[in-house]
């Protein structure tokens, strides 16, 4: 099973625009891909990953790994914050419910300061 968050960031604050959480997969990124259009985006940076090499126009898109550095350092803080995503704890989860569920209430409560 490769499940997990997708997320966008602004790169200039740091804050998290819109995530969404599922398999690795063409559709799940074209949801968040949809949540991002009101924020008029310009340029996506992303690793070279495949599904946006397709569902990109190259126009807007660059492949960097200088430019996912802070997306790459909210992953670190997310698995630090949240121990059942480290595989080798007794907190692990194989539901992608329950990942959906703690993942989708940390960033409501850190990143858009919604108690839930």
């Amino acid at each position: 099973m490769r499940f997990g968050l997708w997320h966008a960031i602004d790169r200039k604050t740091g804050k998290v625009l819109a995530y969404v959480f599922g398999r690795r997969k063409d559709e799940v990124f074209l949801k968040l891909k949809a949540l991002l259009e009101p924020f008029g985006i310009k340029k996506y940076c992303t690793d070279g990953y495949k599904t946006y090499l397709r569902n990109l126009p190259t126009s807007q898109h660059e492949v960097s790994q200088k430019k996912t550095q802070k997306i790459e350092r909210k992953h670190l803080t997310l698995r630090t914050r949240i121990k059942r995503l480290q595989r080798k704890t007794i907190g692990f989860s194989r539901s992608e419910e329950m990942h959906d569920i703690v993942i989708g209430l940390l960033i409501n409560r850190y990143e858009f300061g919604i108690s839930i």
